[in-house]
């Protein structure tokens, strides 16, 4: 019986996503809710920036009035729509974003001061390296300028 219990899983989680896309039914519903919601908005996003840029693309270059225009784009969205929904479902993926939820979960955030002080030593190591290659710079342009190098 544990047998066929873990051939089933092992089968579930080595699935290939052509046939995860097929189906409607979601991995483990309850595990790594958060960065699967996440990711879905992610990739909808993606999609429907595209299929906005497609439609600006066909709508220049047909004429106004043909179908393809509106249907393109909207067949288009309803399919990156549903692989969003459906990749963040393929056992694979949902395995691997439900582990990176857990360690998500393990990391210790800084507190509100140490995340000022951090970044203030940031800005200013930035800052610095900005202005000591600037001087580089000057410093090279001017000893290239004066044996001629550069006019």
């Amino acid at each position: 019986m544990s047998r066929d219990i873990a051939q089933t899983n092992s089968t579930s989680a080595s699935s290939p996503l052509m046939s995860e896309l097929f189906h409607a039914a979601v991995y483990k519903p309850n595990q790594g809710r958060i960065v699967r919601q996440l990711t879905a908005l992610a990739i909808w996003v993606v999609v429907a920036l595209a299929c906005w840029s497609l439609y600006g693309t066909l709508r220049g270059a047909m004429e106004a009035s043909s179908p393809v225009i509106f249907a393109v784009p909207l067949v288009l969205l309803a399919a990156g729509l549903w692989f969003g929904f459906r990749v963040v479902n393929w056992p694979r993926f949902a395995d691997f974003l439900i582990a990176v939820e857990a360690e998500m979960n393990k990391v210790t955030w800084p507190s509100k001061d140490e995340l000022k002080r951090a970044s203030v030593v940031v800005i200013f190591t930035i800052f610095f390296l900005a202005v000591a290659l600037f001087m580089f710079d000057v410093v090279w342009q001017a000893i290239f300028n004066w044996i001629g190098v550069t006019s």
